[in-house]
């Protein structure tokens, strides 16, 4: 087998600390088997932040951009597929922020025909998420912003604090008051 055989075979079951301290050290190939293990993570969590497979795409390149920028300043290697994650929903959050408030989030990303189920299932399964699609974009955006980050990116209160940069109590209350108007406006749905 050749060396670079050796090493890209090392490489696919080498555990992330090491490729991180590896790739924060300048190699690239280590960096490129992160990418590898966790851009298919990101950019499916992108597009469910974002609702958008191109505004996805961006984001995952600008997040492993900065990914392998910062990686010199991740203080523990063990903890660098969360990192990433976390640096995946800062740039995701950064474009919802961008963008204009009246333009919507696609509803589901069109994942609706996985259900498996005939057309009467799809027809109410998609105008129970254009309901929710449409009840999140009533909210305020600091609600909708912690509360898709918990309920669909399945983040802690405190990397959802750490994240945007508020403190945890207020992460709590936003998600409260997201969770009851949502109720309230999905009432129906029930």
């Amino acid at each position: 087998m050749p060396p670079s055989q050796v090493h890209e075979d090392w490489m696919s079951h080498a555990p992330d600390h090491l490729l991180a301290e590896r790739a924060a050290d300048d190699d690239a190939l280590a960096f490129g088997e992160l990418a590898r293990r966790y851009g298919p993570l990101m950019r499916a969590y992108a597009r469910r932040l974002t609702g958008s497979a191109a505004d996805a795409d961006d984001v995952v390149q600008e997040s492993l951009l900065q990914s392998w920028n910062g990686l010199d300043s991740l203080e523990d290697p063990k903890a660098v597929k969360s990192w990433m994650m976390r640096i995946t929903a800062r740039r995701a959050i950064t474009l919802l922020r961008s963008r204009k408030p009246h333009e919507p989030l696609e509803p589901d990303g069109g994942h609706l025909a996985d259900l498996g189920a005939g057309p009467e299932r799809h027809a109410v399964a998609g105008a129970g998420v254009e309901a929710l699609t449409k009840a999140l974009d009533r909210l305020p955006a600091a609600q909708r912003e912690c509360w898709v980050l918990r309920e669909m990116g399945g983040h802690s209160y405190e990397e959802i604090a750490e994240t945007l940069g508020i403190g945890v109590d207020s992460v709590r209350g936003r998600i409260a008051r997201a969770r009851t108007s949502l109720l309230t406006e999905m009432e129906a749905w029930r």
